[in-house]
This record gives structure tokens, C-alpha cells and sequence, in this order.
């Protein structure tokens, strides 16, 4: 083996691209611990119905408004419910994906990386 170590990938010296990997790790786990500390809202109905989800994807609050609450129309509720919850979800997914982008440089979509 030449000196200096093995040096695949287009002459990238092997330790190093392992230093690289486990300070990529090492920030993912903070990432992941940061995560559970952010929030994101969102709301239907005209602000009736609000939900808080964390960075986690853990629904952390519902609220809502008690004038939206009518017993002959549950499901108009449910639905303000559900539109509110998936919205926040959504929001929550962009927010975690957004960051770990930041730590990977994209290559967060790579199967089975992280």
C-alpha cells in the first residue's frame, strides 16, 4: 500500500472521509435532540382550530376554539382537525428536512445513511 494510507475515491485519503462521517453523526444526534425543542403551528378553520407539532413529528397541542364546537356538526370539526394536524405535519417534515440538509449537504436522502 502506498504511505500514506489507502486512498480511494478519487484520491480522498480513507481517515479522513472517516472523520468526516463521524462528525457528520455526531451532529445528527445534536440535530436530533435540537429537534424535539422545536415547534411549528399551524391552523384551519380561520385560526378555530390550532396544532403544535414538534420537530419530532409528536403533536405537542390542539386547541380549540369552543364557538367551533357545535354537537350536530362533528365532522366538520374532524376535518378542521385533520386539515390542522396534517398542515402541521407537513410543516414539521420541511422544518427537519431543512436542517438536516444543513449537517449532510443534501445527502440526507441517501437510503439507509442516517
Amino acid at each position: 500500500m502506498a504511505k500514506g494510507g489507502f486512498r480511494g475515491f478519487g484520491g480522498t485519503n480513507m481517515g479522513n472521509l472517516m472523520k468526516q462521517a463521524q462528525k457528520m453523526q455526531k451532529d445528527m444526534a445534536k440535530l436530533q435532540e435540537s429537534l424535539e425543542g422545536m415547534t411549528v403551528e399551524a391552523t384551519a378553520g380561520g385560526e378555530a382550530v390550532k396544532v403544535v407539532v414538534t420537530g419530532k413529528k409528536e403533536v405537542k397541542e390542539i386547541t380549540i376554539k369552543p364557538e367551533v364546537v357545535d354537537p350536530d356538526d362533528v365532522e366538520m370539526l374532524q376535518d378542521l382537525v385533520l386539515a390542522a394536524v396534517n398542515e402541521a405535519m407537513r410543516k414539521a417534515e420541511e422544518m427537519s428536512s431543512g436542517e438536516m440538509s444543513k449537517i449532510t449537504g443534501g445527502l440526507g436522502g441517501l437510503p439507509g445513511m442516517f
